[in-house]
């Protein structure tokens, strides 16, 4: 049975790849995944599932046979939708159409992956461990993240979620690797948005200011103290600005200045401490210098947390029914909403190996030229398969 598993696999992998190419050339932004969708609803349907809308943009379907209940537990199994606000520079023959939208994070395929799991299952349902609830999901990419918004609309209920996987493409990993890490491994996320608001004036006469560019300066210095100073060192944390505008000129000092960031950490006393410590700092930073401030610090996704005894039972399930290499992960602080599903359930969130031996297709997520080597899409569908069926 796993042979032929394997091999229905291979049978159907260029009809999924021409799924994740026509995703690719139509990406969509978080919550704005209307034809994603439809495209989705459609395939699902021609499954011979039975597809729900949920959260205008999300899609679930449950896969369950003769001996099931729709009621009974079930496994979940999720894959993200919507892509980024960049303009696409990879010359392949499915480039985008969208201008300045594109799947830079590889959202594509793992929709497509998870299309192909739907299918394999269909077919193959009478295998099934427990049910299966499919769950594709929009917005992993924009605050508040599309995991929180199909929680609140009831995703992981009717029937309950037991336990739920998820995966996310790795160029760092060569295609027929998985990465794995039990327990903590990616981090929270929050947004800091700061406005300095002084008084502007001509540079040769900074006397006569108060220059918001020499106090945001100062901030984003001092600032870097609360991390060193006041947060327990083995505790990972960062506090990082990446953003800083103050539209003055070579002689002019502007009124205000803005700078934006991002905080990131694996511990919620010590989350909730840190903003405290933020906001306080910057008031009293920026009055001192006779400016003022508005400070805004909103609460993105939790840190992601393997389920210790599910990602064991993965480990096993991989070693024993496929010739895929896992490879330890070391933490990363990098955040996913996906951290949303594993503060609920037992969950497993495992990197797929997307980059080819000659490295041709090792860019960065995120990156204009992002590209993976195709393959990686039979290993994804194996990966969530081997993990929801009784094969032997």
């Amino acid at each position: 049975m796993k042979n032929e598993i394997f091999d229905y696999v291979r049978s159907i992998q260029e009809e999924i790849i021409g799924y994740r190419r026509h995703l690719h050339e139509n990406p969509e932004l978080s919550f704005q995944e209307y034809q994603t969708r439809d495209f989705i609803f459609e395939k699902l349907k021609s499954f011979g599932l039975e597809p729900k809308i949920i959260g205008e943009t999300g899609v679930t379907a449950l896969v369950i046979n003769n001996q099931q209940s729709e009621n009974e537990p079930c496994i979940g199994l999720r894959a993200d939708m919507d892509a980024l606000p960049i303009e696409e520079q990879a010359k392949v023959p499915f480039k985008s159409k969208n201008s300045g939208v594109m799947h830079a994070c590889g959202h594509d395929v793992h929709t497509s992956i998870l299309l192909g799991v739907a299918k394999v299952l269909s077919k193959y349902k009478h295998l099934l461990k427990q049910p299966i609830k499919l769950i594709f999901q929009p917005g992993e990419e924009k605050l508040p993240g599309g995991a929180s918004v199909l929680i609140k609309a009831g995703i992981l209920d009717h029937p309950k979620v037991e336990k739920i996987y998820g995966l996310h493409v790795s160029p760092e990993l060569k295609v027929g690797q998985i990465g794995y890490r039990s327990g903590i491994y990616m981090a929270s996320c929050d947004e800091i948005y700061i406005d300095i608001h002084g008084k502007g004036g001509h540079g040769a006469l900074p006397q006569n200011c108060v220059d918001p560019i020499v106090i945001g300066a100062s901030l984003v210095m001092d600032l870097q103290q609360i991390i060193s100073r006041k947060g327990d060192p083995r505790i990972p944390s960062v506090l990082t600005f990446g953003h800083f505008e103050a539209l003055g000129a070579t002689n002019v000092i502007p009124n205000e200045a803005k700078l934006k960031g991002t905080f990131r950490t694996f511990n919620e006393e010590w989350r909730a401490k840190a903003h405290q410590w933020i906001e306080k700092s910057t008031q009293a930073i920026v009055e001192s210098a006779g400016g003022k401030v508005d400070i805004r610090i909103e609460k993105g996704y939790p840190f992601l947390k393997n389920d210790a005894l599910l990602t064991s039972q993965f480990v096993t399930t991989m070693q024993e029914n496929t010739e895929i290499t896992l490879v330890p992960l070391e933490i990363r602080m990098t955040s996913e909403d996906f951290s949303y599903y594993t503060q609920e359930v037992p969950a497993v969130f495992f990197r797929l190996g997307t980059s080819d031996e000659k490295n041709q297709t090792q860019y960065s997520v995120h990156n204009s030229n992002f590209l993976v080597n195709e393959e990686c899409i039979y290993h994804g569908i194996n990966t969530f398969i081997f993990n929801t069926l009784n094969i032997k």
